[in-house]
């Protein structure tokens, strides 16, 4: 039957009725929602868009079915770009895309955005921006934030330019989209709330009898003003279209710095994850290590004996444990969901060792394992922090592995076999070669790679073994 590049069935646009919403895949990286509208808008009138960064992908609801079979008909017959990058599009299920009000109707507004931060590898605090009439106020809560603007118009702006763009490079994606509640009440100015109308509002709790403080007032490191360097980020479109003028907003958006490991006040307060929920014969040290280094350098690997099922797993600082919860936490393993925390514990310990049920140790030390990638600032900066995918990113095999090969791997194992495959071309000198597997869902990925992460791969009169590296790709599907 024949396809299309890109992946989907040329007669797949006649499955699904035509919809005044269409489903746009392939997009490059960084695309944020105003190249969509600049990209889209000559088949007609855009109602709303809903960025899905991590997927590289997005709905466009069109305000009429005619604009969106524009769109897909066109696809289907001649590249679209997008951002520079070739866009496919066919129409989605649904016929509207749901959001919490009608903001996106400057009579019916909204001017209070939310903003949902994905990939939260540092931690963030409220956005000290020197503006006189944009931002009002911020309210910060883990990873969700909500800006008040001063009109409706200020807040379309602001979306259209910033929705799925990175704070920081690679991670910290914004997905943006209108709030439910019309105004913000902020009552104290600090890491987690500000009000820019009122920069003289502090911690006051106001006069009157207070609760007692068992502590004081609070721990003599904090500083008031601990918010960290700031540094421009976030260049807004030249499009002058979603540029505010100069009394809305400067041109460039302001953040904090991420800050060291010692004054991290993120989610993880330690270097050391417990992880429970592990199957008790299919899991040992060798597997966490194989899933846990795709967020960070592992240390140690210990079993606890009294609770059966459960490890820890000391990394390399706070930062990389924090990743490790974001993309981990709830994953299914062999059949077991994962949860994944902080714990209270500081480092690992090699006490009470024993064997485990597949008779390897409860305990193993890593440190020096040349298998760590975050190992020197080159190295680290090589790896693209990923949740788990169905889609496996692997390299470092030698040329005479084939598709063959991979696939009685993974039944030797008695894991999962892909259902496709690509080979990327590899330069003529090049001694390895590298590729993308596609499995069935992303369960079977997740097996796959805490099996054969790391697998040491033989040839014939060889002298030493090619190590099989794999990681989840960026890629949503083949």
């Amino acid at each position: 039957m024949p396809t299309r590049k890109g992946g989907f069935n040329l007669f797949s646009l006649t499955l699904i009725s035509p919809s005044p919403v269409v489903h746009v895949r392939g997009l490059c990286e960084s695309v944020v929602e105003a190249d969509l509208i600049d990209a889209l808008e000559k088949f007609g009138p855009i109602c709303y868009v809903m960025m899905m960064p991590f997927k590289r992908q997005a709905l466009v609801e069109f305000s009429a079915v005619d604009s969106a079979d524009r769109c897909v008909s066109c696809g289907a017959t001649e590249p679209v770009y997008i951002a520079g990058q070739q866009a496919h599009f066919n129409y989605s299920t649904s016929k509207r895309i749901t959001r919490p009000t009608s903001a996106d109707n400057p009579n019916m507004g909204n001017k209070v955005l939310l903003l949902s931060i994905q990939n939260p590898l540092y931690p963030i605090t409220t956005v000290q921006t020197q503006t006189r009439r944009s931002v009002h106020s911020v309210q910060s809560h883990c990873v969700c934030l909500s800006f008040l603007f001063e009109s409706v118009q200020c807040a379309q702006k602001a979306k259209a330019a910033l929705n799925g763009a990175d704070i920081y490079a690679g991670c910290c994606t914004l997905k943006i989209e209108y709030a439910r509640p019309t105004r913000l009440n902020v009552i104290k100015n600090d890491n987690e709330s500000w009000d820019y109308t009122k920069p003289h509002l502090r911690r006051d709790r106001g006069k009157g009898r207070q609760r007692q403080a068992i502590l004081g007032e609070h721990p003599s490191s904090y500083s008031e003003n601990s918010y960290g360097q700031t540094c421009p980020l976030l260049p807004l479109p030249s499009n002058s279209r979603y540029k505010l003028s100069s009394v809305d907003v400067p041109d460039m958006v302001s953040y904090p710095l991420p800050q060291s490991s010692c004054s991290y006040s993120g989610h993880a307060s330690s270097s050391v994850a417990m992880v429970s929920g592990l199957h008790p014969s299919k899991m040992n040290c060798t597997r966490i290590f194989n899933l846990f280094c795709l967020y960070g350098n592992i240390e140690k690997v210990k079993f606890m004996k009294s609770v059966p099922g459960t490890a820890l797993v000391e990394m390399g600082d706070e930062y990389a444990v924090d990743r490790a919860i974001t993309h981990l936490n709830s994953i299914k393993v062999f059949g077991k969901r994962l949860n994944v925390c902080v714990s209270k514990q500081h480092a690992v310990i090699p006490s009470q060792v024993f064997e485990l049920e597949d008779g390897s140790s409860s305990y193993k030390d890593f440190a020096m394992t040349r298998n760590n990638r975050f190992s020197s600032a080159g190295q680290a900066s090589k790896n693209i922090i990923q949740p788990p995918s169905a889609v496996l990113h692997y390299y470092n095999v030698p040329p005479c592995v084939s598709q063959d090969h991979l696939l009685r791997l993974c039944t030797e194992h008695d894991v999962p076999g892909f259902i496709k495959f690509k080979m990327f071309d590899a330069k003529p000198s090049s001694k390895t070669i590298s590729g993308l597997l596609e499995f069935d869902n992303k369960t079977e990925a997740v097996e796959v790679l805490t099996v054969l992460n790391h697998y040491q791969i033989r040839i014939p009169n060889g002298s030493n073994p090619y190590t099989l590296k794999l990681c989840f790709s960026t890629s949503s599907h083949l």
